[in-house]
């Protein structure tokens, strides 16, 4: 796991006034599967229908942390009418 650590991009992010840490920006589709816990063929399927969003430079596809992020919120979102 630290190989891949050290593969992703990371900048400073704000956790509250005045507190700042590194976390990654951009996954590989593999650091994506990790975060998720969801296997190749979903992630790929995720970012086939739409539902979570992809960058591309060059030939390499990460995603965006955010676009983690928006995808767990769909998940809830989605979730709060099936309770």
């Amino acid at each position: 796991m630290a190989d891949a650590a050290m593969t992703m991009i990371r900048r400073p992010h704000r956790r509250s006034e005045g507190e700042a840490f590194t976390g990654p920006v951009l996954y590989r589709v593999a650091d994506a599967m990790n975060v998720l816990s969801m296997s190749r063929t979903v992630i790929y399927d995720l970012i086939r229908t739409g539902r979570l969003r992809t960058v591309c430079e060059g030939r390499s596809r990460r995603i965006p942390a955010s676009a983690i992020t928006d995808y767990v919120a769909l998940l809830e979102r989605e979730a709060g009418g099936k309770q």
